[in-house]
């Protein structure tokens, strides 16, 4: 059987903490038998091309700023990983960070909201907006998400949600 290999970039401080921390090599051993090795890029090799993919997959949401537990949820093949680029609603640094402000919400209320009730998990990092969720509830929250980035109001895209 041939071995599959695919490669995944993280940013630096996202693989710094892979780094130092180890636990993350005990939980894969259990749920896979995928080889993932940390260089500059993150290898990960095994002969099941869908384990394979879904590992990558749990390694971009951990690089997209979700904790680690979180991630693994995408070895599970009934979840995805939504990510959305704040920047193409964004020209300048500022209106970014009003943009990122705006998914959050006074004290995470809006995004605690959206989480809640399409049954996600959001992380904001960088420029982006990642989602992970059933593919169903996933899409839901990225629309909501796609509604307030566009300058709807708040109530208008949370009543979207149901």
């Amino acid at each position: 059987m041939r071995k599959m290999i695919e490669y995944i970039s993280i940013p630096e401080e996202r693989m710094e903490l892979l780094k130092r921390d180890k636990n993350w090599e005990r939980q894969f051993k259990k749920f896979s038998d995928v080889k993932v090795s940390l260089n500059e890029d993150i290898e990960i090799a095994g002969g099941d091309p869908i384990a394979v993919t879904r590992v990558k997959l749990a390694f971009q949401a951990f690089g997209r700023g979700f904790d680690f537990d979180s991630s693994m949820t995408l070895l599970d093949e009934e979840y995805t990983l939504e990510i959305i680029d704040i920047s193409v609603y964004s020209k300048s640094r500022n209106r970014l960070m009003e943009l990122k402000g705006r998914i959050i919400g006074t004290e995470g209320k809006v995004k605690n909201i959206i989480e809640k009730k399409t049954e996600t998990k959001i992380a904001i990092y960088g420029k982006t907006v990642a989602i992970i969720g059933r593919f169903q509830d996933a899409d839901k929250a990225k629309d909501a998400i796609h509604l307030i980035l566009s300058g709807s109001k708040h109530g208008t895209a949370l009543r979207f949600l149901g």
